[in-house]
Order: C-alpha cells, then sequence, then structure tokens
C-alpha cells in the first residue's frame, strides 16, 4: 500500500474509503490467523507504518473492528485484540449452525448458473492444498464466503462474515492441535454438490453438520 499522507488525493473521500477499507482487511487478516494474539495490544502507529496509510484509515478500521468484537478499545489504556474464552466455541457455534444452513438452504435455491460454476470450480479445488492446514483453512474461508455470497441475501452475508472471522480465529489458535483437518475440509465438497445440484434441503443438513464438527473437533483437544 502506498503512503497518501499529504497528497491532493488524500482528501478525496473516495480515496479515504478505499486506504479504510484495505487498512481494514488487513488488520483483520492479522487479528483473524493470530498475527494478533488475543489480549495483545493493537498498535495504530504501527500499523500506519506497515500498511503505508495515514491515521485515519486505521482508526476507522479499528472502529470497524471492535463493532465485530475483533478488537476492544480501552479509553486511555488503547486498543487490544479481544481475548478468546472456550464459550466462546459454543456460542458461536450456537448461533452460526441455523444460519449457515440457512445460507446453504438459499444458495441451491438461489444461485445463478455462473455461480454454480464457481461453486463446482471450489469442489474441484478442494484436494488440491495436500495436508498443509494453513492452505486448507485458506479454502475453507473461500468456500464459506462464496456461500454467503450466493445466498443473495446481504443482511444475512454480513452476519455470518463477522461470525465467521471470529470461529477462524478460534480454528487458528488450536491448528496446530487439530486432528483430521483434511477430514473437515473434505465435507465441503458434498456441500457444494447439493448446492451445485439445487439440493436445498440436504444442503443445509450439511451445513450444519459442518459447522457442528468443527466444534467437537476443537473440544476433542481440550
Amino acid at each position: 500500500m502506498q503512503n497518501t499522507e499529504g497528497g491532493a488525493a488524500q482528501n478525496s473521500p473516495r480515496k479515504n474509503t478505499s486506504l479504510s477499507a484495505a487498512a481494514y482487511f488487513a488488520i483483520r487478516d492479522m487479528l483473524v490467523t493470530t498475527s494478533i494474539q488475543p489480549g495483545a495490544p493493537v498498535h495504530e502507529e504501527e500499523l500506519t507504518r506497515q500498511l503505508g496509510v495515514g491515521r485515519t484509515p486505521v482508526r476507522e478500521a479499528i472502529k470497524r473492528l471492535e463493532s465485530e468484537r475483533l478488537v476492544k478499545v480501552y479509553p486511555r489504556r488503547g486498543v487490544f485484540a479481544t481475548e478468546v474464552q472456550l464459550s466462546d466455541l459454543s456460542l458461536l457455534t450456537e448461533v452460526r449452525a441455523p444460519l449457515e444452513g440457512e445460507a446453504a438452504y438459499q444458495t441451491a435455491r438461489r444461485a445463478t448458473g455462473q455461480q454454480r460454476c464457481r461453486l463446482a470450480g471450489l469442489r474441484d479445488e478442494a484436494f488440491e492444498h495436500g495436508r498443509d492446514a494453513e492452505s486448507q483453512m485458506v479454502f475453507d474461508s473461500k468456500v464459506h464466503r462464496a456461500i454467503y455470497e450466493c445466498s443473495h441475501n446481504t443482511y444475512l452475508e454480513a452476519t455470518l462474515t463477522q461470525y465467521y472471522n471470529l470461529m477462524l480465529r478460534i480454528w487458528y489458535l488450536y491448528i496446530d492441535r487439530l486432528p483430521a483437518v483434511t477430514d473437515h475440509v473434505g465435507e465441503l465438497v458434498p456441500l457444494l454438490e447439493t448446492m451445485i445440484d439445487c439440493e436445498a434441503d440436504r444442503a443445509r443438513e450439511l451445513a450444519v453438520e459442518h459447522i457442528r464438527g468443527f466444534e467437537k473437533a476443537v473440544l476433542s483437544i481440550l
């Protein structure tokens, strides 16, 4: 990212918006992948240097991340990545399972022909990542975000994206200890096939099973 401090473009609302969005995604990924560990301070000045943007985009990104519960702002103390509690896993699963099921159901019903081709491409990609856990995490993220988009419900997409980011952070915390990551990712193949084939009810069932299976996998190592 190029530093735009002091330039005429810095005064452009569109430019500021794009910089804020870029800063948001960059910092979000640091938090989700635990590059910034839960409970660790989030240094605004360090981030402005690292990302090559001004303070305003970073501060706007932090406001958004606070609303999504990835950071916590304490007056006179600073900004910190939110802690992860074991209870978060069950609470997130409780709300995610039915919503993920609904997203899969609606995707099976509403996805366009072009989107079904996209889902078919993801299905074919499923086993190209070997046994590398992080690579498979990236693939899992691609699949879930595609499902949200193809559900054609922006409210559902926004809600699930927030919950997925919080759950993904838990996954990164335990990635080295989780057994059979390939089994978890392998579950996505039949799920994708049901949506490609417009099998809405079955898609809902498999999506719910997939979400609950992750909770069981984490609890099995604790």
